[in-house]
């Protein structure tokens, strides 16, 4: 009976093994059908046998569609035989064959395989938590970004981890990326679970079941979906990593997401290789050229049906030089390379050798390209067809070919290619597979040499012989050679996919082939159309190194000189802002300026490509061979050219324009280049490498850095924390690698574009991360190698070198030393400039952390050697301080400590070679990707120490940093130049808190003494005693101790928030320090006077209490006899009475008057004690002097013989004049300073006391003996007139004094004041109208309100101080540089000549006109003034009223007990006059308690009456009545040390009293100090912050008249640190003012106008005003450190 289709249908099922029917039913449930048709559910087909599944075939789709169903499952799953049999069983031979013509298969197919792609690829993507990717794709930027993730190194534990882990690898150049295996500890995905093992490739293995699937993916699946989430620029990373990695790269990515095929043209273009042909091998010269524009043959290999071993692995024997096995393609054998393929069939890879010039190992003579289909010919026929038109032969490996395979091969008949067929023949197939290739011959062109048999056992040596044989008979026919690019070209008539054909890409194409096409010649090219950059650029370079260095000066005059330069720089910037941008330049900024992003990115990136084309080309001409090396570098540098030369470009049109600007020579409105640095910020966010330092010209346009930084600060929204990285090293030995390698960036690493320079990129710290790390972002600056061999002859390479060094470890927070150690010559090098740089650093207060990185180790495993490295490096390092250390001058020993941290554990990193063998076909090292990625993790380990301990830098700090290490590095004495902006803003702020402190101190211990003085004058005279006495001078020590401990704590803790480094804290809190000799001084002297004063009160005391007594005894007699009397006496006879017995008692106690001093006589003992001292001085005899009672009326007048100079140096009628000068600027100021001293004398109100004139003396004597005083030779008749006409002004003076005291102490006066009180009360007391509230007020208007008026004017002062201090403007208060610069703005803003003289001339008696004026202006504002007086008032009132409502005077039981608590309770507070209180206390038999309520009754009357009579009262008088005066506290808050610039006598700005060195912001021209020419009597304008840097000299009475080198000034002034100005501009304010007023400057000092620089008088009111503000720099929100 003959059988049916259902009889076939079921015998072929049966047909199959357990498994391979598993597998059938797998592919059957996700196939595609035809329309109409569904899939047949998973649960059926799972339970279903061979019958079940017949049946269930047969009912879904009728049994002839059913048929066809079942061969297509079972080709699907390599059971072509049994498809081929049931074909033909059923008389459906037409399934088995292929069409004739790619273009003929059935749409609906098509369709229906690529939903089942997309299927696939939804289900893999699903799996590895990829999907939301495919719409977002990732992006590099996403991978460079810096997060914990970054620094995990374990394996992946779920599906979900292997794209990461792949992308990591791949980018750290790990040759473990392709491996999928997971880890162990995730159950149910174990690595180890069982993945069947299927045919070849692994490409015949069906699909798994979905719990097998769970395993793990294979690694071409996790490539092909990494590569589809991956936006462009990602593909072409990875690309490019993964040809480092010598792994096959995906050439023809399977129709998954898109129609056709896709080829991946656009991600191998960044791929450049390095070899050598054999024809090159003589010349040893070498080819460098872009993967995709290499013309060479290309080798498929391909597989037909199935095939029992791999032919991947059989391509890997190929690539492999014996003994160096590689695994280029991923086999069967390798872990997880035989999991199935999910998505990957399909893909065509492609791997390539390249020769390296060595005939006895290479594998090839010449370059060749190998390709690989995974999959089935005949399931992907396309990709073969692809195949057979792009390569040169194309190798079959099946074990079998039948009828079928002889219709589907015939088809190729008239292709150009070779066919070869590699056979592994099964078991009785052969001679059927014999008899087809026969059949084939003529249409394919075989031979016997085109047949390889692969018999089992065969020696696999002599096979690939044989093979390798083969393809090098291949590669001598160059017919079919072929590029990438040509390649595209075919895969486009096949209508693939080519990923360069998107919009966005091929207009960026086309754009830069509009530039490219203009560039004929490189050098011509830059000449033509890059002109700023070229010559006038390196010219201005070399002017503003001259204009810092002045070596070519000779004798012309400084300024003159500097005035010159500055005219020819002007002159080079006009002649660069005369050009217009080029045709080229402006297709460039439309190119990053009007585009999308991507576009960008695409425009950049074939910038590059074609420009590194273009010089990889120009690198290959052959070069004279008898150029110079100066020539070659020039020639060099003419001939590259990349994308910094247009941002270059860019750049100096900028800062042309910025120039032209600032010197008024453009308005700002006609700018148009102001949107450049937004171009440039913009390509860093997004990785871009943009140049730091022009390595060309050898500078850095500072403008350009600064603005394209600070916008780029604003566009991150102001959070821009940095740290910061940079590698030094040798050029050629992988800094820019392992950069690249490390943080995934694309630095320039072939020979065509090696770094020259600086550049810096911009890497963002993950969100999550940034609190952790502390850090916004990483920047990381790549500089060209040291020692360049181009550069290494030149002149001035070490200087280059060493500003390169200085410049980026100033920059960095960890700099990595890039050393070979094998090479000592250069690690020397290397270590001798590092050791400079950072010796440098350590001198300017930055300590940036140093790794050594030690590459090319060849035993990283080798701890003991690694740390005898570590120790011979420390003695190398030590070496080379000592060399650097004699360079810079430095006397100190020093050793590596001193300089930095180093452990040689911790600070050494060993890196193996990048390749294991001899590149080109070399792998990577294995050991390289793990110890780069150990050094990264140790990198932000330390990053994570550091950043608690340091300052970190922010985009403005670190322009800052760039600006000051720059101007620094321009001139020739790094140490002396270099202004640190981290420790010059923490000085600010430390020097602000310092002098917050300062006010505290002497605020508290005024307060202090103020209580002290208050407890004093309410003792009474029996209470006085030596102990009293004595114990206030141990508790005046005892409190200056506790208040010296609590401020210098506080000024520790605000330094300790400045995270700056201990020494550089210790260092600015002893040189800030508020705690002078002078504070200590003025308290002990406050305190002294105390003691001197509380004799004086005790004497008065004494007195005026025997006067009461009389008084009172006298008026009880009288009170008593007025009562006795008949008549009543009326009011006039009352008065007559108490008139009559008040005159007889006073003149009973006139004679007890306080002693009146003898002040003369004082000061002549004094005189006399002093010329005892002197006698050794002959000629000197106070009788021969003028009278001192004369020395008041008569000025102090300069004689000849108070010079007492050398012979030598008085034939100098100069040195004379100035010796002349300087004695009588000594006498003014002595004289100033004495008169001072006595007028807070006469403020305090005290009598007059011998040690007045002691202390007088004692303050003249300290003068005379500073050696600035000594050096003016005064004689000690001088001297000793100097102090007698001193003293003899200071005796009226003082005499006036002590006549104001004993008048307000009279006993006459001091009655009379009292005596309307007795008289009110001797009537009350008559008349019997002594009341209890009388006696209150009485009390309150006599007792308290004095009092409180004196407390309030105790405390006015201090609390206006207090309040200027706390106010909105303090830091113009407390800084001293804004202080400056808030009087120099003002003074410009007025242009008063007089105010400017006495600025100059007379500093101190200007600070004191200024402070008096912002007083009256601030509190003439209504309501300060009186807030404070209310406040001080309110607070003693409230004090007052809490002791009355307390408990006084509960328990007393009279007013006078009652008042007796009362003063008690005040004593430190209140002086409460007790003569007053003693009328009050007269005859009081008031009730205490109810004497106590009305005075709490009349004090709120009394408040508002005080306030009232202040409120009256004018400014000026209310300061007269302060005890401490604000204005002179505030002058000494910001006056400072009052020292000047020993040249232009600018005052000094040094925060703190006791700083050991003077230093000034800005500097100004001499003639300003009345500085004049000895010869042309014309006034000097040369200015000291230039002198410094020049060959001037300088002579005065400190030289001894002799010539001395301005720039060894310190021998003379060692405490004045005058640095060189920041920029030829800095003084542009006074030089203003000199031209401004120089004819009126002339006059005043009577000399000739000086003949000022024509620059000078081209500078304007605001140029003057900008240049002023751009000196101080200090940020107008500078305030002291948080106490």
């Amino acid at each position: 009976m003959a059988k049916t289709l259902k009889d076939h249908l079921l015998g072929t099922l049966e047909d199959l093994e357990e498994d391979d029917l598993k597998k059938f039913k797998f592919k059957l449930r996700g196939m595609p059908l035809k329309e109409d048709y569904e899939n047949i559910c998973w649960g059926t087909l799972k339970k279903a046998d061979a019958i079940d599944l017949t049946e269930t075939l047969i009912s879904y789709y009728q049994e002839d569609y059913a048929v066809e169903v079942t061969v297509e499952a079972l080709k699907s799953v390599n059971q072509r035989d049994l498809a081929e049999k049931l074909a033909k069983a059923t008389g459906n031979d037409a399934l088995n064959a292929k069409p004739e013509s790619d273009t003929q298969q059935v749409p609906e197919l098509e369709e229906k395989a690529l939903l089942e792609a997309r299927r696939a690829l939804q289900g893999v993507l699903s799996k590895l938590k990829m999907e939301q990717h495919r719409s977002r794709k990732l992006r590099l930027r996403d991978l460079q970004e810096i997060n914990p993730e970054c620094f995990q190194n374990r394996a992946p534990q779920t599906l979900g981890d292997l794209p990461w882990h792949f992308l990591r690898k791949v980018m750290a150049l790990d040759v473990t990326a392709r491996s999928t295996s997971l880890g162990q500890d995730i159950p149910g995905e174990q690595a180890s679970s069982v993945a069947r093992r299927g045919e070849g490739d692994g490409d015949d293995v069906p699909h798994q079941s979905p719990m097998e699937s769970k395993a793990s993916l294979h690694p071409l699946d996790v490539l092909c979906a990494v590569l589809l989430c991956s936006d462009s620029f990602l593909q072409q990373e990875l690309l490019s990593k993964m040809s480092t990695c010598q792994f096959a790269l995906p050439l023809l990515l399977p129709a998954l997401d898109t129609p056709r095929c896709t080829l991946m043209l656009w991600a191998m273009r960044d791929i450049v290789k390095k070899y050598r042909s054999h024809s090159l091998a003589e010349s040893r010269g070498f080819r460098e050229e872009s993967l995709v524009l290499i013309k060479m043959p290309t080798v498929s290999f391909v597989r037909l049906g199935s095939c029992s071993f791999s032919k991947s692995q059989l391509l890997n024997e190929v690539l492999s030089p014996s003994q160096q096995h590689h695994d280029f393609f991923v086999h069967r054998d390798m872990e997880t390379g035989n999991i199935p393929r999910e998505m990957a069939d399909g893909l065509v890879e492609i791997a390539w050798y390249f020769p390296g010039g060595k005939e006895n190992s290479d594998l090839f003579p010449e370059p060749v390209a190998f390709t690989n289909l995974r999959g089935d010919v005949e399931s992907h026929w396309l990709q073969f067809r692809f195949l057979t038109m792009v390569s040169s032969a194309v190798f079959i490996v099946t074990e079998r070919i039948s009828e079928r395979e002889y219709v589907l091969l015939s088809s190729l008949q008239g292709s150009a290619t070779k066919y070869y067929f590699i056979l592994h023949h099964e078991s009785g197939k052969r001679s059927e597979t014999q008899e087809v290739l026969h059949k084939l011959a003529p249409a394919l062109k075989l031979s016997k040499p085109h047949v390889l048999e692969k018999e089992i056992g065969e020696n696999k040596e002599e096979f690939m012989e044989k093979l390798c044989s083969i393809i090098g008979s291949i590669m001598n026919d160059h017919q079919k050679d072929m590029s990438m690019e040509d390649m595209a070209v075919i895969a486009q008539e096949l209508g693939f996919h080519v990923d360069e054909d998107r919009e966005e890409c091929q207009s960026a194409s086309n754009r830069v082939k509009d530039i490219m096409a203009e560039i004929k010649e490189v050098g011509s090219y830059k000449r033509q159309s890059l002109k700023l950059q070229g010559d006038l650029w390196k010219r201005l370079s070399k002017v503003e190194r001259e204009i810092c260095r002045l070596k070519e000066q000779g004798d012309t005059p400084t300024e003159e000189y500097i005035s010159r330069l500055k005219e020819k720089w002007l002159e080079l910037r006009s002649r660069q802002n005369k050009h217009d941008l080029t045709d080229g330049l402006t297709k460039f900024i439309d190119g990053i300026g009007t585009l999308s992003q991507m576009e960008i990115q695409y425009f950049l990136k074939f910038m590059t490509f074609h420009l590194d084309c273009m010089a990889r080309g120009n690198l290959h001409n052959p070069q004279p061979k008898q150029q110079k090396v100066a020539e070659l570098d020039e020639s060099i540098s003419g001939s590259s050219l990349g994308v910094q030369h247009f941002l270059r470009e860019l750049g100096q049109f900028y800062e042309a324009e910025h120039s032209m600007v600032k010197e008024g020579k453009l308005a700002k409105i006609q700018r148009k280049f102001l949107h450049f640095p937004r171009l440039a910020a913009d390509l860093m966010l997004e990785g871009f490498p943009v140049e730091l330092l022009d390595g060309d010209a050898s500078n850095i346009p500072l403008q350009w850095v600064t603005d394209v930084l600070t916008e780029l600060h604003a566009k991150v929204g102001g959070q821009s924390n940095m740290l910061v990285i940079t590698v030094l090293g040798v050029q050629g030995m992988g800094k820019s690698t392992l950069l690249n390698t490390m943080f995934g960036l694309q630095l320039a690493v072939s020979s065509g574009q090696c770094t020259r320079g600086a550049f810096m990129t911009l890497i963002k710290v993950a969100e999550n991360f940034q609190q952790e790390l502390d850090y916004d972002f990483i920047l990381v600056i790549d500089t060209e190698g040291l020692k360049a061999s181009e550069l290494a002859t030149l002149e001035d390479s070490y200087a280059h070198d060493n500003e390169l060094a200085t410049l980026v470890i100033g920059l960095s927070d960890i700099t990595l030393v890039n050393m070979i150690t094998e090479n000592v010559t250069e690690t020397q090098g290397v270590l001798q400039i590092a050791v400079h740089a950072l010796l440098r650093m350590k001198k300017m207060g930055h300590k940036p952390i140093c790794q050594f990185v030690h590459q090319n180790v060849r035993d990283v495993a080798t701890y003991e050697q690694n740390m005898r490295d570590g120790k011979y490096l420390v003695e190398l390092l030590n070496e080379r301080i000592k060399a650097a250390a004699w360079m810079e001058n430095l006397q100190k020993e020093m050793t590596v400590s001193d300089i930095m941290d180093y452990d040689p554990e911790k600070h050494n990193w060993y890196i193996p070679s990048l390749w294991q063998e001899d590149p080109p076909m070399s792998p990577v090292n294995t050991g390289y990707s793990e110890s780069v990625c150990g050094l990264k993790k140790c990198l932000f380990e330390i990053a994570r120490q550091y950043s608690p301990h340091s300052c970190p830098k922010d985009m403005p700090l670190f322009v800052e940093w760039v600006n000051s290490l720059w101007n620094a590095l321009k001139h020739e004495n790094f140490l002396f130049s270099f202004r640190n902006p981290s420790t010059t803003e923490a000085y600010t702020k430390i020097s602000v808190t310092s002098v917050t402190c300062e006010w505290n101190f002497r605020k508290e211990m005024n307060l202090w003494v103020n209580k002290k003085q208050t407890f004093l004058q309410n003792q009474l005279p029996d209470q006085f005693d030596a102990c009293v006495l004595t114990n206030l001078t141990s508790e005046t020590e005892e409190k200056l101790s506790h208040e010296s401990n609590r401020i210098w704590d506080r000024i520790e803790s605000a330094a300790a928030k400045l995270t700056l480094r201990r020494e550089d804290m210790q260092h600015f809190v002893r040189h800030s320090s508020p705690l002078s000799q002078k504070n200590y001084s003025n308290s002990r002297a406050i305190c002294s006077n105390l003691v001197t004063a509380s004799e004086g009160w005790r004497k008065k005391n004494t007195i005026q209490t025997m006067c009461l007594k009389t008084v009172e005894g006298e008026l009880d007699i009288l009170l008593e006899d007025c009562k006795m009397r008949k008549n009543k006496v009326d009011n006039k006879e009352l008065e007559t009475e108490f008139e009559d017995m008040w005159s007889e008692t006073v003149s009973k106690i006139r004679l007890n008057y306080l002693d009146e001093k003898q002040i003369y006589q004082d000061v002549d003992l004094l005189l006399r004690e002093e010329l005892a001292k002197q006698e050794k001085s002959p000629g000197l005899n106070l009788q021969e002097h003028v009278n001192l009672l004369n020395c008041a009326t008569q000025a102090f007048v300069m004689k000849k013989e108070y010079l007492d100079l050398p012979w030598t140096k008085a034939l100098s009628e100069w040195f004379t004049q100035e010796c002349w000068l300087k004695t009588e600027e000594l006498v003014k100021s002595l004289k100033e300073q004495c008169r001072d001293y006595i007028e807070s004398i006469a403020d305090s109100q005290e009598d007059y006391h011998e040690i007045y004139c002691r202390r007088l003396l004692k303050m003249i004597n300290e003068r005379l003996q500073e050696p600035e005083v000594q050096k003016l030779y005064t004689s000690a008749c001088f001297k000793f007139d100097l102090k007698l006409h001193i003293l003899g002004e200071a005796v009226p003076l003082l005499e006036k004094v002590q006549a104001n005291f004993l008048k307000e102490n009279d006993p006459e006066e001091y009655l009379e004041k009292l005596k309307p009180q007795y008289l009110s009360t001797f009537k009350n007391l008559y008349l019997g109208r002594d009341s209890c509230q009388t006696r209150a007020r009485d009390f309150c208007n006599w007792c308290l309100k004095p009092a409180l008026v004196e407390y309030m004017n105790n405390r006015l002062g201090l609390e206006i101080v207090d309040d200027i201090v706390n106010s909105e403007q303090s830091a113009e208060y407390t800084n001293r540089s804004l202080f400056q610069l808030t009087v120099l703005k003002k003074l410009l803003k007025y242009e008063n000549f007089d105010t400017y003289i006495l600025y100059i001339n007379n500093y101190a008696r200007f600070v004191k006109i200024w402070v008096e004026g912002y007083l009256q202006d601030v509190y003439r504002q209504p309501g300060r003034l009186q807030n404070l007086e209310q406040k001080i008032l309110s607070e003693i009132i409230m004090k007052v009223m809490e002791i009355l409502e307390s408990h006084c005077g509960k328990n007393a039981s009279t007013v006078c007990d009652f008042l007796g608590e009362f003063c008690a309770a005040l004593q430190s507070d209140l002086v409460i006059s007790r003569d007053h209180l003693a009328a009050v206390q007269f005859k009081n038999t008031a009730n205490a308690v109810q004497f106590s309520a009305d005075v709490q009754v009349i004090l709120p009357k009394l408040e508002k009456e005080i306030l009232a009579e202040f409120e009256v009262m004018k400014f000026e008088s209310k300061l007269s009545n302060l005890s401490v005066k604000p204005q002179d506290e505030i002058f000494n808050l910001v006056f400072g040390c009052g020292k000047q610039c020993p040249f232009c006598k600018v005052p000094c700005e040094a925060g703190g009293v006791d700083h050991m060195e003077h230093f000034a912001t800005v500097h100004r021209p001499q003639g300003l100090g009345q500085c004049k020419n000895r010869r042309t009597r014309m006034l000097e304008y040369s200015l000291c912050s230039s002198d410094v840097v020049s060959n001037a000299v300088f002579s005065n009475s400190e030289t001894e008249a002799k010539f001395h080198p301005y720039k060894d000034y310190r021998r003379y002034y060692p405490d004045w640190r005058i640095q060189p100005d920041p920029s030829s501009d800095t003084s542009d304010y006074w030089k203003f003012v000199f031209n401004r007023f120089n004819y009126k400057f002339a006059k005043k000092y009577n000399a000739k106008p000086a003949n000022l620089p024509q620059i000078w008088k081209k500078i304007t009111k605001e140029k003057a005003l900008e240049s002023l503000e751009k000196a101080f720099n200090i940020k107008q929100q500078t305030s002291p450190v948080s106490l």
